[in-house]
């Protein structure tokens, strides 16, 4: 069996090394081995489990509630799925082969009726990870290379939007749960991440103001003394030149960190990660990630009984 150094663990996974080692200690999940220099060593076994751990996470499982039910519990359930979960993302990859065909040239009727029947066949959460968000990835791939037109952009992302707002007008309204606020920076257009963000907020029981694209710090900064969240999320996809990023970022530090704490995430934050980090704001890699912070703050708020 394969040994594998908790760096090279993270790339498998998609995981950030913190997250595994609070994994690791905090629910005693993984049985890394120490080798003559000390240093983890987790086994394939361990990265298969991690990684069957996070396509429990992005469809909507507590990591909490999964390690209550222990190590070889999970690795029985994670092998009887194996079958089931190869013949799902195949049929994933194939159905966004055949939307993408549909976009070249724009055929609306089939395209529409095909990302329709797929949507309405799966849990939500399946759907948005394995159909939409991979979607627009690849059709801003597509524009990128000049293969369709920004309208055809365009329209691919108000049809995910759509199905996005029609699945979070079916959540029950929130009224006890973590205050979170989701916003995108000044200048940023691009809010499918961030309306992403709020969905699984939402899920979760958390009190979600979602305020969308281009918000101004001094609007964003406006509204959390008035509703005085726990969380401010920050989606930036476009990473800025140093210059502008520092000033940004120094102004969401002075305006809006004393109100809340202030994640970001999206690849711009990636990319400008050390720019947060000089100003103490975390950036998250993943969406497994953002549900561990989620987990922290709805422990404390139990639903009256």
């Amino acid at each position: 069996m394969n040994t594998h150094r908790i760096h090279r663990v993270a790339k498998l996974t998609g995981l950030s090394r913190d997250v595994i080692r609070v994994w690791e200690r905090r629910f005693d999940l993984l049985k890394p081995t120490r080798g003559a220099n000390r240093y983890r060593n987790y086994s394939d076994e361990d990265v298969a489990l991690l990684r069957y751990l996070k396509q429990q996470l992005d469809a909507g499982a507590s990591i909490g509630d999964l390690a209550k039910v222990g190590r070889e519990e999970l690795i029985g359930r994670m092998r009887a799925a194996a079958p089931r979960t190869a013949v799902v993302d195949n049929t994933f990859d194939r159905l966004l082969r055949e939307l993408l065909i549909a976009l070249e040239p724009l055929d609306r009727v089939t395209f529409e009726k095909r990302l329709n029947g797929a949507v309405a066949v799966v849990p939500f959460e399946e759907a948005l990870h394995g159909i939409l968000l991979p979607l627009q990835e690849r059709v801003g791939q597509l524009w990128h290379t000049g293969r369709i037109s920004v309208a055809v952009e365009h329209y691919v992302t108000s049809q995910i939007k759509q199905k996005l707002y029609a699945a979070m007008n079916q959540l029950p309204v929130a009224e006890f749960g973590a205050t979170v606020v989701v916003a995108c920076p000044p200048g940023e257009e691009h809010d499918l991440a961030a309306l992403a963000v709020a969905y699984r907020c939402r899920v979760r029981g958390c009190r979600v103001y979602y305020l969308g694209a281009n918000v101004p710090i001094l609007s964003l900064s406006n509204l959390c003394r008035e509703v005085t969240p726990d969380l401010t999320i920050f989606s930036c996809t476009i990473a800025l030149p140093d210059s502008l990023a520092i000033e940004l970022i120094k102004s969401l530090a002075q305006e809006v960190l004393p109100l809340s704490n202030v994640l970001a995430g999206g690849q711009g934050a990636l990319t400008m990660r050390r720019h947060f980090s000089g100003f103490n704001i975390d950036v998250l890699e993943t969406f497994g990630e953002l549900d561990e912070k989620l987990e922290q703050f709805t422990r404390r708020f139990p639903i009256p009984g």
